[in-house]
Order: C-alpha cells, then structure tokens, then sequence
C-alpha cells in the first residue's frame, strides 16, 4: 500500500496582486489547489469556501471508486456552496474558482479537477502533466488550431472554460483514478507557477533530492523571481515509507483565515465570515462561460487576429524584399559607373563595373578592347594591367590607355 510520506503546501501573493486568490490544503489523504478567479469580486472568498468545503472529504474510503465518487460530489458541493454564497451577498455575483484535488487512497491516487490550475506527477525521473487544463487555448491545441508553444503566449491564455461557481449549476468535474508507487511526487498548483515557471525548470526541481518543504519553496521563489504576476500555490505530495506521523491539515492562501469585509454582522458559513459590501476594489479577470457560441466566436476573433497577423508579416516582408531589391538595383547602377582596365585576348582592354562577382551575377562586361598588345609593354606594366587598374571615369580609362601605348612607343 502507497503511504503519504511527506507533504507541503506553499501560497504567496506574488509581486503584482494586493491580496491572494489562492489556497491550499494538504491533509491526511486529501490534497488540493483553488485558484480564485483572477480579478472577479470574491476571488478569494470563492477559493477559501472551495477549499474549506472540498476538505471535509478528506476522510478514508474503502474503495479508490468510493473515493473518486466523494471528491468529486464535495467539488459540486462546494459548487453549490458559492451559489447560496452569492445568492446572499449579490456583490460577489460573478466570483468563481478552480480547483485540483486529489485523494492518496491505498495505492493508487484519485483526481477531480477543473479550471487551470494543474496536477503534475514526477515517477522515475520523468515529469508529466495529469490534468487538462479547461482553457480557451488548450481547446485550441486540441484542436489543432495552435501548438502548446503558441498557447504559452495566446492573448487569451487566461480564458477558462469551466469552474465552480455561481455559472453553472452542475458543472463538469474531471475525475481520475491514477496507480501510485513509493518513490512517486505529486505536485498540485496555480497557474501562479506553471505560468511562469518553465516546465524543464519545474522538472529540475522537483526531481532533487531536496525534501516536499524545501522543494515547494524553492518552485514558489522561482515563480518570484520570473515576477510573479500572479498569485502562486503549490502542494507537494511523496509517496513512499515510512509514512508521514498524523498532524493537522495545512491550509494556506486565503482559506487559512477568516475572511471580513466590513463591520456589520456577517453571515457565517463553513468558517469563512462574509459582509454585504466589500471596501477594496476589484480587478478585472478573464473568465468566460462554457458555451459553444461563446466558443465560436472566440475561435472567428482568433482567426481574425491570425488574417492580421498574416497581412502585417506580408506588409513587413513586402517591404523588406522591395527594400533589399532597391538597395541591390542602387548598388549595381553604382558599380556600372566604375571601369577598370584589364586583360582580354593577351591585349590591354577597359572594363565597365568592378573587378567582382555577386554570386552568378558579373558586376563586370567588357567596354572596349584595344591593339595594344600585353606583352609589348613593360613588365611592370604588364603586371598592373594583369591585376587591372582601377579607373574612376571611362575617359580616365582611356588615358590609362594611351600612357601605356606610349610607353610601348
């Protein structure tokens, strides 16, 4: 049977949010990652209610099935739990939040997710993401319409597809069951991290020897020092021997403490304290619901961007060509201006052009050949006639010309 060996759970706020969207809960058996929606009202309340509700099922089953069933009815459950939220506080109309969980059941893992943030597995050495991301672009991917490398830098990277929320009453839950074997790291996350962390960096650091801790740490410092632009989450899980001694759940991001707006009598509801105004300002987000014409018409906006993107390139390209063409066109009218006298048929002859070749193109053609024969003149002579003389003008040429006739005379 797979034991829990260690585990961690690390949120920071990041260097651009005021306030942290994220939590994290690492428990007994249950782990898992809520990502409040960016700047929705209630990004946190939504993440921190999530959270607090989904871990009630941190609790044994006897079965991976029974487990897999429980995780994702606590999910709808918490779903259900944001509906009555807003439905109460008409202020938080809109929040929303993603979640990746995942229950240690005997030997094997289960999952339920949805949103972007993401389940990633380290097993001999080599790293994978288990989750799918329920995004506008991995739609995008999936379809073929863009490679993973494009959606990394889409405009609309930030466009979930499915939440929980008070969107959709039933919304669609991912859920997995997954074998697990001693010697295996699980890593939940935020976009906070995958976002910004590139995914050989992730590997590097989870793959070394460094404790769940120290290894959460040092991702979370990571996503630091690449700016942060985003709340940033991660829950670290080893599986192995011995396993980890019973000690409370660790919750962090903003489920770890009671969450107040104001001064009047709050309404309480699984620890999380809510007022009917919120003081601070709330920032925009990208979250769309799932809907095909919803759907589509993100997909006709894409293509639009890529026709303007194609003409823009052409434009440039155009230009660039016509800009090399002119330059070319300048440059060998240029050299057409220049002669040079040379040799041809063993007698002293002028040229037109420059001594060179731009590939299969002469920069050079005969002008003129003379009576006076190369070896009539001096060797001296010769020699420059052999090496060509460089002549400014053609009526320079020609008195280059008639000082070597001279010189024969």
């Amino acid at each position: 049977m797979a034991n829990v060996k260690a585990s961690a759970a690390v949120s920071h706020v990041g260097r651009v949010r005021s306030n942290n969207q994220d939590s994290g809960y690492a428990g007994r058996r249950l782990f898992l990652v809520a990502d409040g929606m960016g700047g929705h009202a209630g990004g946190d309340v939504a993440s921190a209610i999530a959270t607090r509700r989904i871990a009630e099922a941190d609790a044994a089953y006897d079965s991976a099935v029974d487990a897999a069933s429980a995780l994702e009815s606590a999910l709808l459950a918490a779903n259900r739990r944001l509906e009555e939220t807003v439905a109460e506080h008409s202020e938080l109309t809109g929040m929303g939040t993603t979640t990746s969980a995942m229950i240690v059941q005997q030997d094997r893992v289960v999952i339920a997710h949805i949103g972007d943030s993401r389940v990633y597995l380290l097993r001999g050495g080599e790293l994978s993401q288990v989750s799918t991301d329920h995004t506008f672009v991995q739609r995008l991917v999936d379809a073929g319409r863009i490679t993973a490398e494009e959606a990394m830098v889409h405009p609309r990277r930030s466009v979930l597809m499915r939440v929980l929320g008070d969107v959709e009453a039933s919304p669609e839950i991912d859920t997995l069951v997954i074998d697990t074997h001693p010697g295996d790291r699980w890593m939940l996350c935020s976009d906070g991290l995958s976002g910004v962390v590139p995914f050989d960096e992730i590997h590097d650091m989870l793959a070394s020897d460094a404790g769940a801790k120290q290894v959460a740490d040092r991702l979370v410092k990571a996503s630091l020092d690449g700016g942060a632009p985003d709340n940033v989450t991660v829950v670290l899980v080893d599986i192995g021997d011995p396993p980890a001694p019973e000690t409370p759940p660790l919750i962090v991001g903003s489920a770890a403490a009671p969450l107040a707006f104001g001064t009047p009598e709050p309404s309480r509801r699984g620890g999380i304290f809510l007022a009917p105004f919120r003081p601070h300002p709330v920032q925009e987000t990208h979250f769309e619901p799932d809907s095909a014409e919803f759907f589509d018409e993100l997909i006709e906006e894409d293509e639009r961007r890529r026709r303007r993107r194609k003409i823009v390139w052409g434009v440039w390209i155009t230009l660039f060509v016509a800009a090399i063409v002119t330059a070319f066109a300048l440059a060998y009218q240029w050299t057409q201006t220049r002669y040079y006298v040379g040799e041809y048929n063993g007698r002293v002859a002028i040229y037109q052009g420059i001594q060179q070749n731009l590939g299969p193109i002469s920069l050079h053609e005969l002008h003129s050949e003379t009576s006076v024969d190369i070896a009539d003149l001096k060797t001296y002579d010769q020699e420059r006639v052999e090496q060509t003389i460089t002549a400014g003008t053609l009526d320079e040429a020609f008195r280059i010309v008639n000082r070597l006739e001279e010189s024969v005379d």
